[in-house]
């Protein structure tokens, strides 16, 4: 007969009978904490308080987990680990592009000294050709807001493209040159 309801982690379960409940003691579903209930009960209790369930818990004795093996330290330091896997190791004073040549990244069909001409004559157009385009408008609102000052800044920039300073495209693609 099916009467017996216990309260998981999705609320209220049942009704259920003796087997089942007994399986899902098996499976430590059912824990010593659990409240369970059935007909003929004034309330609710914990499932080791229960006489009849305390039964399945003491057939399983408590298990200890394994302890993790043990690795014996090697000889040899060990090479910090990279975000890459199995990339070889650059050393931390070394620039963060210094590995954009080795490391397999797509290539952008963007052209570096195309952006550049292009920033020298048109203020901010280089910058949003390269796909930069929030640094190109506002370029360009300063240019026509400022007009010096803005020219100033499209120029230093469009110098800046053409010696190679942004390495990758507003796509995190490499320029090409």
């Amino acid at each position: 007969m099916a009467d017996w309801y216990y309260i998981g982690h999705y609320g209220q379960l049942g009704p259920l009978t003796r087997d089942q409940i007994d399986e899902l003691i098996a499976g430590e579903v059912i824990t010593r904490e659990t409240y369970v209930w059935r007909t003929g009960m004034s309330d609710w209790a914990s499932a080791e308080a229960i006489p009849e369930l305390r039964d399945g818990f003491a057939a399983k004795p408590f298990a200890a987990q394994p302890p993790p093996p043990f690795s014996k330290p090697s000889a040899e330091p060990s090479m910090p680990a990279t975000p890459y896997g199995t990339e070889s190791w650059t050393p931390s004073y070394a620039s963060p592009y210094s590995r954009l040549e080795s490391m397999s990244m797509i290539r952008s069909d963007r052209s570096r000294v195309v952006a550049g001409i292009l920033q020298l004559v048109l203020p901010g157009v280089g910058r949003i050709y390269l796909g930069y385009a929030a640094i190109g408008v506002l370029q360009i609102l300063i240019t026509l807001i400022t007009c010096l000052f803005g020219w100033i800044w499209a120029f230093i920039d469009g110098i800046l493209i053409l010696a190679g300073t942004p390495k990758l495209d507003g796509y995190g693609r490499v320029l090409s040159q």
